[in-house]
């Protein structure tokens, strides 16, 4: 493993989403009031996706499998060893293809899919504008057995910890590169109930409710934990400093516990930019074409 050091800020991220101050005062009232019904209320908005952004025109061979009961929708580019890519979560396929074309010059096919609720996919087992990671790592596990094993996953964001969630339920893959990754939704969980307003009464409640609805303890979606328990391929982690959706001391975390990885901390490209910056493409396919 090799770490950068850096300098953390962690009370400066967003975390995805801020919340107005009528909802902080009402959920600061359900914690004193009635804490089961604030976990409900903070259920629906822990898996509640906002309005399905237009994908934009996608290029390559289309294809369509079923998985957690709905149809995946994903492309295909070039021929030969097979190199997944999966968005993060109220992303798209297409936000990924900044990949394909070195990777198909470098002889790979690029296999990009939606996750359920996500792109041109169909909804998640909860509706249109719901899903949640068992539901990425599923839909993985399906294009994967489709299409063929993966040689290498290109993953982003949430992506990565269905990445990790997948390999540790079996999923074979020779290298893998996390690009901005999420190391732990219980430490998310913290910070969500911060931003609402609530405390351990709620927490708790939510914690419980969460777990139930995914049929799975929190700590199976810790990524460092994973590394550090089942043997992971060679790892690239590459994160900004400035990422105020996911803070760069998480791709530290998990570059810190996972024995095979590498980490490459960028400066001035936040969370997305990491996607699409020249820099950022060219280490990500000349690791996995190594």
């Amino acid at each position: 493993m090799t770490a950068v050091a850096v300098s953390v800020q962690k009370s400066t991220n967003d975390r995805f989403f801020r919340a107005p101050q009528p909802l902080r005062s009402a959920f600061r009232f359900l914690e004193h009031a009635a804490p089961s019904i604030g976990a409900r209320w903070a259920e629906r908005i822990w898996f509640r996706l906002p309005p399905r952004a237009a994908p934009g025109t996608t290029t390559g061979r289309p294809f369509t499998v079923r998985a957690v009961g709905t149809d995946i929708a994903g492309a295909t580019w070039g021929e030969g060893p097979n190199i997944y890519l999966l968005h993060g979560w109220a992303g798209h396929r297409g936000q990924l293809e900044p990949f394909v074309p070195g990777l198909v010059d470098r002889g790979y096919r690029v296999i990009a899919f939606d996750a359920p609720s996500h792109g041109a996919s169909g909804p998640g087992g909860f509706g249109p504008r719901s899903s949640s990671i068992p539901e990425f790592a599923a839909a993985l596990h399906a294009v994967v057995a489709e299409h063929g094993p993966a040689d290498g996953i290109v993953a982003h964001s949430l992506g990565s910890v269905a990445a990790a969630v997948a390999l540790c339920d079996g999923l074979m893959a020779q290298k893998v590169a996390m690009v901005a990754p999420m190391a732990s939704p219980a430490s998310y969980a913290r910070h969500f109930a911060r931003v609402l307003g609530f405390g351990e009464r709620t927490l708790t409640r939510l914690t419980r409710r969460v777990e139930r609805r995914v049929g799975a303890p929190m700590h199976h979606f810790d990524v460092p934990a994973i590394g550090a328990a089942v043997l992971m391929p060679p790892t690239l982690i590459v994160h900004d400093r400035g990422d105020r959706s996911v803070p760069v001391a998480d791709g530290i975390a998990i570059a810190e516990a996972w024995p095979s990885a590498r980490l490459h901390v960028t400066t001035g490209l936040g969370h997305r930019r990491l996607l699409r910056e020249p820099a950022v493409v060219a280490e990500v396919v000349n690791f996995l074409a190594a």
